[in-house]
């Protein structure tokens, strides 16, 4: 998980699981799945998840797959 040196997360950015589905281009369901499983780091807010920006980028980062 990529991190500020710091651990201040004042600068992070915040995602909704909408804006982040859209971003991966999958489903909402998709994304909460992942929240769940704790394959993306997300903070909840209310009845709301929230994930950073930084750790969507991550896990599509690590999620790409080498087929040649």
């Amino acid at each position: 998980m990529a991190s500020n040196p710091s651990g201040d997360i004042s600068e992070a950015k915040f995602l909704t699981v909408a804006e982040v589905a859209q971003m991966m281009r999958v489903s909402k369901m998709t994304v909460y799945r992942l929240v769940h499983n704790g394959d993306l780091p997300a903070v909840r807010v209310g009845r709301s998840f929230r994930v950073r920006e930084e750790d969507a980028s991550e896990y599509l980062r690590r999620s790409f797959y080498d087929a040649g």
